[in-house]
């Protein structure tokens, strides 16, 4: 038996109550679960609790207009549709916000039939469009593709995908750095995808996992006899041949199979266990670990002309700690992977949830993140991910609500720091939209800038005093 679709949820935003009222009790006779409010402000906190697939605003209203608030809600809920409600005379104003990404606007005074049509193909776009994703993604899964890209937005991720897509045509080797359950793998992968390589095998291989007795078969291949019950075999470098081999954790990699690599580098040929002629193969290799290999060069554990062979371009890939901006696409991406898999569509994480996610130290990086959300998934009864469905150590957390919402402020913070730490938050939140961010914090662009400036000139100020040339001098 199919479980029935979940209700459509609408937000409808109007300064005018009775024709807001009037809007809520035609879509509610429509079965969508409906929620109002009064200008872009409040329909922007209402947003975040309510994740509406479709709002319904005015063009005019006081403190946000519907044109503002399309933007802002972007960052809150970006797969929203917005349709614009428009008097006579601001169409033109209406057909600019479409340009912006409205889905469609109405002439005042709405007629109920062409409200409701209009609403209803917004939701069938959404559903083709998610559709049409999980078409691409069984798609990729059926070419045993790597899967989907890189999810982040943070700096440091923009980041690592630029160095990446610069990276991957070549053939040079490279040296992935990150702490455990980073997304190495997954790093390859993407390098592997992008490159000339990608129809070609790739193979990954975890030197810590494999005992040391059988390692060095497994990557350079064995001849019948070369130890007791061999037999002749190929190993996982002429596997990987005119493709990319993963070599994770190669801080672990024995002495021995480190000499035996640096020949694979140097001269681009395995030698079998027990003997042969010498096998050419063509493999691009990046290497992966969570270890210091500069530190274990120095302790004599790692050759060094191995190290710099292998370090040819050298990638860090950022701890999740360091991007928690992302929490909320990763958290998307994870929750529908995981509804998908255990048939169970969960719409999104209350805000208590998402706060223990914020104060959680994430020592497991994404991998631990994945594992508590599909966790999440499983356990919770409703649609909607508490707190309370989280792993004990992380629903513990005490932490304060999601910073892109709310900012901890100690109680005797001087009010220029408390206005410099709102404003950055602001500007965070609305992706460096002056505009917006003025329009939400009720003051003008030009104080804007003005506190910007401000802002700058005090840390140049703070970096003169502290400026570590001139310590000791009198």
């Amino acid at each position: 038996m199919v479980a029935p679709a979940p209700t459509a949820r609408v937000l409808v935003v109007d300064d005018e109550a009775g024709h807001a009222e009037s809007l809520v009790k035609i879509l509610q006779k429509e079965g969508y679960e409906v929620q109002s409010a009064a200008d872009g402000v409040a329909a922007l906190e209402k947003a975040r609790q309510f994740l509406p697939q479709v709002i319904l605003t005015d063009l005019v209203m006081p403190r946000m207009g519907g044109t503002e608030l399309l933007k802002g809600v972007r960052t809150v809920v970006p797969e929203c549709e917005v349709i614009l409600m428009t008097a006579y005379g601001t169409v033109e104003n209406a057909v600019e916000a479409m340009r912006e990404g409205a889905y469609d606007f109405l002439s005042k005074p709405v007629k109920r039939g062409h409200v409701v049509a209009t609403v209803r193909r917004a939701l069938e776009k959404q559903a083709l469009l998610t559709e049409n994703r999980q078409l691409r993604a069984e798609l990729e899964n059926a070419k045993g593709a790597a899967g989907p890209d890189l999810v982040g937005a943070a700096p440091p991720m923009q980041k690592l995908r630029e160095l990446v897509a610069q990276v991957a045509p070549s053939s040079a080797t490279v040296l992935l750095l990150g702490e455990s359950g980073t997304g190495k793998e997954r790093v390859a992968r993407e390098i592997h995808r992008l490159s000339n390589r990608s129809s070609r095998a790739f193979v990954a291989v975890n030197c810590a996992a494999l005992p040391e007795s059988i390692l060095e078969s497994e990557l350079f291949g064995s001849e019948r006899g070369a130890f007791t019950g061999a037999v002749s075999r190929e190993g996982r470098f002429e596997r990987a041949h005119g493709g990319t081999m993963l070599l994770d954790e190669i801080g672990d990699l024995p002495a021995q199979a480190q000499v035996k690599l640096l020949r694979v580098l140097q001269e681009g040929e395995v030698e079998r266990l027990g003997g042969g002629a010498p096998r050419k193969v063509d493999v691009r290799i990046v290497a992966a670990t969570h270890r210091d290999l500069k530190q274990y060069v120095a302790e004599g554990r790692f050759r060094e002309d191995l190290f710099y062979r292998l370090a040819v371009i050298t990638l860090a890939i950022p701890p999740l700690r360091e991007r928690l901006s992302d929490l909320p696409l990763l958290v998307s991406h994870f929750l529908a992977r995981h509804g998908q898999k255990h048939g169970k569509p969960v719409r999104g994480m209350s805000q208590d949830a998402m706060a223990a996610l914020h104060a959680h130290g994430w020592k497991g990086n994404v991998r631990e993140l994945e594992n508590a959300l599909e966790r999440a998934v499983v356990l919770c009864r409703g649609d909607v991910i508490q707190r309370a469905d989280l792993p004990e150590d992380i629903a513990g957390g005490t932490g304060a609500p999601p910073a892109q919402d709310q900012l901890s402020i100690r109680v005797g913070t001087p009010m220029a720091d408390v206005e410099r730490q709102v404003i950055r938050a602001t500007l965070a939140r609305c992706n460096d939209d002056k505009a917006l961010a003025a329009r939400l914090l009720g003051i003008s662009v030009r104080t804007i800038y003005r506190r910007l400036g401000e802002m700058e000139r005090t840390q140049s100020a703070v970096d003169e005093e502290t400026d570590p040339s001139e310590e000791g001098t009198p």
